[in-house]
């Protein structure tokens, strides 16, 4: 997202209409610390950024296994 603020924060404020589901007060009234909050909850990271990591192939291939879908 490169850019000035306000391209930027149109950007921002459109991601959160679509993705939080936020009105654009909602979005305005938040302050970067609640955006940075929700966002990583949303990505399942902690505190420190850490998250859980990513299914392994093996664990995709199980899955398939045991869910097919045609």
């Amino acid at each position: 997202m490169a850019g000035n603020f306000a391209e930027t924060a149109l950007q921002l404020a459109g991601l959160a209409g679509w993705h939080l589901g936020w009105s654009a007060d909602q979005f305005w009234s938040a302050t970067p610390a609640e955006m940075e909050i929700v966002v990583r909850a949303m990505l399942g990271a902690d505190a420190e950024g850490g998250g859980d990591a990513p299914p392994s192939r093996a664990d995709i291939d199980r899955l398939m296994e045991l869910y097919p879908d045609g």
